[in-house]
């Protein structure tokens, strides 16, 4: 799995993932489901049964369409750029302050329940007075539902079919395609302008990051998350984002990974082992930003950070067409700006 799990949640565990994972592994909860893995399309009427197979390979089937939807909170962001609106979301969703999180995108959290704001909650027996049809979340690895706890699992799906997508071992461009099927199951109208649009915008965005690449192929980018004690490297191939910008050229350091394979844990001392002309640093609230990191040496030695070429990464993007082009766009640019200092 490549995506570095939320906040403190995952400090307390140790084990931040850098590369845009924290909560790795052991973090990570196994899911549950309907046993049928016939492999098929997405697809269901407004008004008669409905049907699904999600990244599991899992087929998941309702009487009508699901109303009642409960969600990971980068994934519920997701569906409602696509029309569809969530009853609960569970994940990241308030930040300290009482502004929406990142990830929550779009959303009118004040409208939502939030059944847990941090990794390792989710209140049961709220989820339970939803009434949900449907549980919708990210997939790091395989068969395992992002931010559904273990211990809590097997009462949770009971209540209700789950999906899962996948947020790696697909690049970008697939899961956003992932959850604009899954959009149009529920009932979204993709024919629409405003989604056309967004995705000709991401395309374009696409083209003009593969430029950007081939013009200044010798900028080399790490993929770096931050802790008190640690700069953990990525590896780009684990996350369905800079899977995708490796696929459009984009120079990458390639970490030694540990066992888990998403990332190196590279003591602040050693902070310097990679040569990079960018650095693209974890954006989410689980990470130190850059600010915080004026008083690490090393950090401030590093050529990229002294000529201002640290840029932040969305970790875990919504995938929708139109919050994945700005983020297109905005490495295009750093790449388009970049002087080689390594």
């Amino acid at each position: 799995m490549s995506s570095t799990a939320r906040a403190s949640h995952f400090s307390r565990r140790g084990i931040l993932a850098a590369g845009g994972v924290i909560g790795i592994g052991a973090a990570l909860t196994a899911c549950g489901g309907s046993d049928d893995k016939k492999k098929s399309g997405s697809a269901a009427e407004d008004s008669g049964p409905w049907a699904f197979t999600d990244d599991r390979g899992t087929k998941v089937t309702a009487k009508s369409t699901p109303k009642n939807i409960v969600a990971f909170t980068g994934t519920a962001a997701a569906l409602h750029d696509y029309g569809i609106e969530v009853k609960g979301v569970f994940g990241p969703t308030k930040a300290a302050d009482g502004k929406p999180d990142v990830q929550a995108g779009d959303l009118d959290i004040s409208k939502l329940t939030i059944l847990g704001n941090v990794w390792g909650e989710f209140n049961v027996e709220k989820y339970a007075t939803l009434a949900p049809d449907l549980l919708v979340t990210d997939m790091w690895q395989k068969d395992a539902l992002w931010y559904v706890p273990d211990e809590s699992k097997a009462k949770i799906l009971k209540l209700a079919p789950s999906v899962a997508l996948w947020a790696a071992e697909v690049n970008m461009a697939k899961a956003l395609q992932r959850r604009a099927d899954l959009a149009k199951s529920l009932g979204a109208d993709l024919s629409t302008a405003k989604f056309t649009d967004a995705k000709a915008a991401f395309e374009k965005a696409a083209a003009r990051l593969r430029a950007a690449a081939k013009s200044k192929p010798n900028i080399k980018v790490l993929i770096g998350s931050a802790s008190k004690d640690l700069l953990y490297a990525s590896v780009p191939k684990m996350s369905a984002d800079t899977l995708y910008f490796q696929e459009l050229g984009v120079n990458f350091v390639e970490p030694k990974a540990n066992a888990q394979g998403f990332f190196e844990e590279l003591s602040w001392e050693n902070a310097d082992k990679y040569k990079a002309d960018i650095i693209m640093m974890d954006n989410r609230a689980s990470a130190l930003q850059p600010s915080a990191l004026t008083d690490k040496p090393t950090w401030a030695a590093l050529p990229a950070v002294k000529v201002g070429q640290v840029v932040p990464r969305t970790t875990e993007p919504i995938y929708s067409y139109a919050k994945c082009t700005p983020i297109l766009d905005d490495l295009a640019k750093a790449i388009e700006n970049a002087k080689k200092v390594s």
